[in-house]
């Protein structure tokens, strides 16, 4: 369907409209676009865009679909000005894209475009990232933080993660860990708290897609003064299962925070909350100390490399030299073996017994849907529930909710 088809009075007002270099590379989101809005919806190009939303026939649009592919992506300066101009309508912004590199969708979500749907489109995401749109702001949902002024009387379950190296999907395993645990009972749900102690470079709000709030930053420079009020204001929820705790919207130093701010905001939470999981930095600092005291479950996250064995061996002798309980560390290998690789259960073992320690659990590799739906803000769950990563940590969170409902019921 073209703009000069759209513009026929036969038509219904235009809801919506593709912004591509040619639609006709993307079929399925043809397809997709009749299938949710039936003909009321147009094909412009990119040099049209802008001249185009201040028409009188573009007042009734209610999203605007940017498609791109890797011919595109030289263009992200003037792609982003296409997502600026329909911002400052009113418009809602989907980008529809096929091998981008995740530096390009960074820059575009960064100026304002609204959802992300990888290209070709998954079965449903356009419907779902058209719901999504219409689903209220953060910000607003923010107010119904299941923290209440009162006191809390839970009694909950600290867990962190920790990257022994860059990469290794220490973040990627606690927002989806999180996640699953706050929907690994439909019936009686569990409450859950997800804090992002990553300080300087923590990403939590980045894979999914919430705000930064300044009540972070207020809350970590008055811990003494901090109430569950004050904690309510901080927290972002995520679709409504998922309180989110992110890192400050500036980069703050690391010391700024001592372990005393570090155990309140911890018993806090664990006052309110039946999960708190930590995402933790790479950097080993002075709290750090408070953070594995207070986790019931420490997950330390390596790879099958040189980097991950050094960094282990590194992290282990420096936690015997302070004292400090290494035998609380449950190592995970992310990115294992794949089933077909026969030597690689081998190359686990000779890796554990040469570093002297055990890895509890090995992660597949999820590929690029791991990347996809950090990019995309939602967690594997809602971009990829087939994967088999996604579902190598929903049964770990179902293994850890079911211990702690037994111990629960043993007391």
């Amino acid at each position: 369907m073209t703009h000069s088809d759209a513009q026929s009075q036969e038509l219904p007002p235009l809801k919506a409209v593709t912004v591509s270099r040619d639609v006709q590379n993307f079929d399925l989101l043809i397809e997709d676009m009749e299938s949710a809005l039936g003909e009321a919806w147009g094909d412009i190009g990119f040099k049209e865009a802008r001249h185009f939303f201040e028409q009188p026939e573009a007042e009734a649009l209610n999203f605007v679909a940017l498609a791109l592919d890797a011919e595109d992506e030289d263009k992200t300066i003037f792609l982003s000005e296409i997502i600026k101009s329909a911002k400052s309508k009113g418009f809602k912004v989907i980008v529809i894209a096929e091998d981008v590199t995740p530096a390009a969708l960074h820059q575009l979500l960064r100026d304002g475009a609204d959802e992300f749907v990888p290209y070709p489109l998954p079965e449903g995401e356009l419907h779902a990232a058209i719901e999504r749109l219409n689903a209220p702001a953060p910000e607003a949902v923010a107010a119904a933080a299941p923290v209440g002024t009162a006191p809390g009387k839970k009694e909950g379950v600290i867990i962190a993660t920790h990257g022994l190296a860059g990469g290794t999907g220490a973040t990627t395993l606690a927002v989806n860990l999180a996640f699953e645990l706050a929907t690994v009972d439909k019936k009686k749900p569990p409450k859950v708290c997800l804090i992002d102690l990553d300080l300087q470079f923590g990403s939590v709000a980045t894979y999914l897609d919430l705000p930064r709030l300044e009540p972070v930053f207020e809350l970590w420079t008055d811990t003494e003064s901090m109430d569950d009020g004050m904690l309510k204001d901080a927290l972002v929820i995520f679709e409504e299962r998922l309180s989110v705790f992110t890192a400050p919207a500036d980069m703050i130093p690391l010391d700024l925070i001592t372990s005393e701010d570090v155990t309140r905001v911890l018993d806090m939470a664990a006052t309110h909350f039946d999960y708190v999981v930590v995402d933790m930095p790479k950097t080993l600092v002075q709290w750090s100390e408070a953070v594995l005291r207070k986790a019931a479950v420490y997950f330390a996250t390596l790879e099958l490399d040189m980097r991950s064995a050094q960094n282990t061996l590194r992290l282990v002798r420096a936690l015997q030299a302070e004292d400090l309980p290494a035998d609380k560390l449950r190592y995970v290998l992310n990115r294992g073996p794949k089933f077909t690789d026969l030597n690689g259960k081998s190359r686990i073992k000779r890796m554990a017994e040469s570093l002297g320690i055990k890895i509890e659990l090995v992660l597949s590799d999820g590929g690029k849907p791991v990347t996809q739906g950090a990019d995309h803000g939602q967690p594997l769950a809602s971009t990829a529930a087939k994967n088999p990563l996604r579902k190598e940590i929903a049964k770990l969170a179902s293994d850890l909710h079911a211990l702690g409902q037994s111990e629960v019921k043993a007391a």
